[in-house]
């Protein structure tokens, strides 16, 4: 079993997320989870049921403050994100001793900036983006299959997972309206460091103001930091 003796830095960092960058290249490096940039996301319906599933974190931008991740939009997930903009996430390193904690609003990310995530996908997850209406019934997998079929053939594609089909092949397959990325704009971030046997862990919270501002942004106050009990 790994003994972690980390704590966090004192005084506190003032930018909580560029901690947050580093800890995330530190979970890729150390090459013990397949998956090191998974993050749970909750949301929740207006009338506060909550939900919450693993999404991919694709990006952190410590200045101005936010993460960036991908979904269909018109999934479950994307219809809370529209009526209930506030949700939280955690991100857990449990091999590292390390846990993130967010929470804040979200907002749709420009649509270049999802035109170029979705090219930067293989052309199978392209098609399966089209032909998925994502949290909707499906009356068998056999009908799920028979849409990713003529599907591919409408962008002249190959069947996904068919035999002897290249993965790397060049297709032109656009960025569907209904799919595309959100931007998480962090208002208060938590990070916690597992002590050794016998210690006790180390805690701290930043937050902050956000502000709507014009084109889908926010303007952020100053973090403000307090170490806390774990």
């Amino acid at each position: 079993m790994t003994e972690h003796t980390e704590l966090l830095p004192d005084p506190l960092p003032a930018e909580p997320l560029a901690v947050v960058v580093r800890w995330l290249a530190d979970a890729w490096a150390a090459r013990r989870q397949p998956n090191a940039n998974a993050m749970v996301l909750a949301t929740a319906t207006p009338d506060a049921r909550p939900s919450a599933r693993v999404v991919l974190c694709r990006d952190i931008v410590p200045q101005p403050g936010y993460v960036v991740f991908y979904t269909n939009y018109q999934s479950s997930k994307g219809r809370q994100l529209t009526d209930n903009p506030r949700v939280a996430a955690v991100m857990h390193w449990d091999t590292l001793g390390r846990q993130v904690r967010l929470e804040g609003a979200v907002v749709p990310s420009p649509a270049a900036e999802s035109d170029a995530y979705f090219a930067s996908r293989s052309w199978d997850k392209r098609i399966g983006a089209w032909a998925s209406a994502q949290s909707e019934p499906v009356p068998s997998r056999a009908a799920l299959e028979r849409a990713v079929a003529a599907t591919a053939q409408r962008f002249g594609a190959p069947i996904p997972g068919s035999p002897g089909v290249d993965p790397n092949l060049e297709i032109d397959v656009p960025r569907p309206p209904h799919w595309g990325g959100y931007r998480l704009w962090a208002d208060a971030v938590e990070l916690w460091v597992e002590g050794s046997e016998g210690r006790i862990h180390d805690r701290a919270r930043w937050t902050r103001t956000l502000r709507s501002a014009p084109g889908g942004a926010f303007e952020a106050g100053a973090w403000q930091v307090t170490r806390l009990q774990p």
